[in-house]
């Protein structure tokens, strides 16, 4: 696929591994169309990465608000990509430490926006796509987001791991419900990043991470996901397919 001139949509592009998506996929010459909060900083990013991007405020929950995305995007251009990277943790232990159950709602917070959420924006984006003209035998890609939780999740990220697990296992299935529409689904899962959720961690965490991984033993930058994101939209053979990008990370349980 051709991105340059194509309207694309980057969900959670206001902050981190969105926001670079972001970056690469405009200064590669697609047009592209920032969703995440209301109170996100959106618009500034917007105008920082230039390039004709714009934002629109959206929660990746709502269908109305997802539509408004999907509309304004196809305004400015075919819509044919779609990177999905929003998401949100949250800790929880299944027991706490005097034994009383994990609070429901907490897993359902985590659930809702990571996989129902995940879950909208990619129906919505194949309606958008599937009306398309075919350009080189396809109409669209849609990349999503998951992480090594998905394989490996720590003590206490029980919600998140277990959304993002669904993730991974609704790709192979969407790619294959999607290919008469010749629209195709990737996931990126990655290890650990530097981004604005780490830069939270103190200083002895974010080094302790970083040696964890074997090789390169540091943190993921956000630019490398967005090459990887990048090369998924353009590389017309990958489809169905979950990639983990850790640096040959395995997670410990703790």
């Amino acid at each position: 696929m051709q991105i340059s001139n194509c309207a694309v949509v980057v969900t959670g592009g206001a902050s981190g591994l969105g926001r670079a998506t972001a970056e690469h996929l405009a200064q590669r010459g697609a047009r592209v169309v920032i969703a995440d909060l209301p109170a996100s900083a959106g618009e500034s990013v917007a105008q920082q990465i230039g390039h004709g991007t714009s934002f629109v405020p959206a929660d990746v929950t709502s269908e109305p608000d997802m539509l408004a995305v999907f509309a304004a995007a196809s305004s400015r251009g075919l819509l044919r990509a779609v990177v999905h990277c929003a998401g949100r943790g949250g800790p929880l232990r299944i027991l706490d430490k005097n034994g009383a159950p994990g609070a429901q709602a907490a897993f359902e917070a985590v659930v809702k926006v990571n996989l129902f959420g995940t879950f909208n924006v990619l129906r919505l984006a194949a309606a958008a796509m599937a009306p398309l003209d075919e350009v080189a035998g396809e109409r669209g890609a849609i990349v999503l987001t998951a992480s090594i939780a998905a394989y490996e999740g720590q003590i206490g990220q029980i919600p998140y791991a277990s959304a993002k697990a669904g993730i991974v296992g609704m790709t192979l299935v969407a790619a294959r419900d999607l290919a008469s529409r010749k629209i195709r689904v990737c996931t990126i899962a990655p290890g650990v990043f530097d981004t604005a959720i780490l830069a939270r961690v103190p200083a002895d965490v974010r080094d302790a991470l970083a040696r964890s991984v074997p090789h390169p033993a540091r943190l993921g930058d956000p630019r490398e996901f967005a090459l990887l994101a990048g090369h998924i939209l353009e590389n017309s053979a990958l489809n169905g397919e979950t990639i983990r990008l850790d640096g040959a990370l395995r997670m410990s349980p703790r």
